[in-house]
Order: C-alpha cells, then structure tokens, then sequence
C-alpha cells in the first residue's frame, strides 16, 4: 500500500510567495526572452520550494542543533560572571 503524503511543513508567507512569483517571471523573462503567467510562476514557486525547501530547512535545523549544542558544552565559559570582590 502507498504511503500517503505528508502536507508540506514548509509554507511561506502569502507576501513573500508574492514576491517570489514576481522575482521567478523576472527571471524567466530575462533567461529565455519570454514572459511566463502569475500560474506557471506560482507553480514553479510552489515546487521548488517542495523539492529544496525540506533540505535547506533540515540544513537549517542541523545548524542550529550544533551552535546551541558547543554553547551548552562550554556554557560555564559563556555566561559565566565571576563573583565581586571587594579588596
């Protein structure tokens, strides 16, 4: 039996999709000298951002883990403030 598929996790904001259909028909324009619809762009945006949005995302959260992770393996050197002492 066929797995079902999972809703994508990745949704952008309605603007900035907005704005990246405008920057894809641009682009088109400027790559092949031709005009492309606010349809084909937006379907375009749409995949893109299925195939590459999830490894970026992981790539993301992976660096991320690691920035947190050696600031907890050095916390006492990171916040550390030493007591006052007066003389």
């Amino acid at each position: 039996m066929a797995k079902a598929k999972q809703p994508q996790r990745i949704q952008l904001a309605p603007e900035r999709r907005k704005e990246l259909v405008a920057q894809v028909k641009a682009w088109y324009d400027k790559q092949f000298d031709e005009e492309v619809g606010d349809l084909k762009a937006g379907f375009l945006v749409d995949y893109f951002i299925a195939l590459v949005g999830p490894s970026a995302y992981n790539q993301g959260v992976k660096d991320a883990q690691a920035f947190m992770q050696d600031k907890l393996m050095d916390l006492e050197g990171e916040v550390y403030e030493p007591d006052l002492e007066f003389e």
